[in-house]
């Protein structure tokens, strides 16, 4: 076999490639047009009116801009972050919205590390929370603490465990709730304000409390015996406070009855004495007069008390027979 070519021989046939037809005068046209749509895409932006602009010029903070339309350069030089610094936001611990509505849906399963606390009396309590909070200070929310917002969970938390840790379980389950959410939304926004993380604590609700699942029925019947005791507490306080008042109130009026007898007593004595003094006086003065006064006066009281009254002279003599007395005697 031989390798040589024969000279009529054209070889493998190579492919022609033609280039497109490219019309450089529209490519002029739109080039400058494209530009132009890149460099107002880039070169202009909108702040809404719940929020707050921070300008960046190759990534340093510049300034400060209010809700509306604004001109930065374009090409990447300045960015923008929009902080919602009027809307109201919202941390939730041991538990998590997943509908929210006028039946609002909640998961708590996944979330149960976050809400199981240790009391100050060694019982378990499942703490659920919420912390609504504003951003008051943009700059320091983006520029002063790294990643803000799982710091600020972290303080909460950890600020919530401390709180609960210093009281009952009868406390964070039933009269203490409010105080304790009052305490961690004074606490947190202390270690806010020195951690420089620009939130404005609004509220902590305790959103629920109860003890875990394993001890609840235990627990649920040391409640009941605890609300019959300060029902029988509060029922015997209620008789005392009806039964006493009114011993005291018939104590008082015998008392006061027994004062106004004395009294009474001693002024009809006084008078008495100053009558008795007056008519031995008088007596004094004139005793047949007053004798004969005096006869008349108790006369005068006597007599009327007396159903028959026969009158008779000393001078007169056998009266008896005609008075027939021992019949009047008899038939009495």
């Amino acid at each position: 076999m031989s390798n040589q070519f024969d000279g009529n021989d054209q070889g493998p046939e190579i492919p022609e490639f033609k280039l497109p037809n490219v019309n450089f005068g529209k490519l002029k046209i739109l080039l400058p047009v494209v530009i132009l749509v890149i460099l107002g895409l880039t070169s202009f932006y909108t702040i809404n009116p719940e929020e707050t602009g921070l300008v960046l010029r190759f990534g340093k903070y510049v300034n400060e801009v209010s809700p509306g339309l604004h001109f930065k350069i374009p090409f990447g030089v300045d960015r923008v972050k929009k902080v919602a610094i009027q809307r109201q936001h919202k941390a939730e611990f041991g538990f998590r919205t997943t509908s929210a509505g006028v039946n609002s849906q909640y998961s708590t399963k996944p979330y149960r590390e976050e809400a199981n606390m240790l009391t100050g009396d060694l019982n378990a309590a499942m703490v659920e929370w919420v912390v609504q909070y504003r951003i008051t200070d943009p700059y320091k929310h983006e520029f002063k603490v790294r990643n803000v917002d799982e710091t600020f969970r972290d303080m909460s938390e950890a600020i919530m465990r401390a709180v609960v840790g210093d009281r009952t379980v009868n406390e964070v389950l039933t009269v203490g709730r409010a105080e304790v959410a009052h305490e961690v939304e004074k606490e947190l926004q202390t270690l806010c304000d020195i951690y420089e993380t620009g939130i404005t604590v609004d509220q902590v609700v305790l959103q629920d409390v109860n003890p875990p699942d394993p001890v609840k029925p235990s627990f649920n019947a040391v409640n009941e015996a605890q609300q019959a005791k300060e029902t029988l507490i509060n029922q015997a306080q209620s008789e005392y406070n009806r039964e006493i008042p009114k011993a005291k109130g018939a104590a008082l009026q015998t008392i006061q009855e027994a004062e106004g007898y004395a009294l009474d007593r001693v002024n009809r004595a006084q008078g008495d004495a100053t009558l008795f003094n007056s008519i031995y006086s008088a007596y004094r003065l004139a005793p047949e007069v007053t004798r004969t006064r005096m006869y008349l006066e108790t006369m005068n009281e006597v007599l009327p008390r007396v159903e028959d009254k026969i009158i008779v002279d000393d001078d007169i003599k056998g009266i008896l027979p005609l008075l027939n007395l021992n019949n009047a005697q008899g038939g009495k």
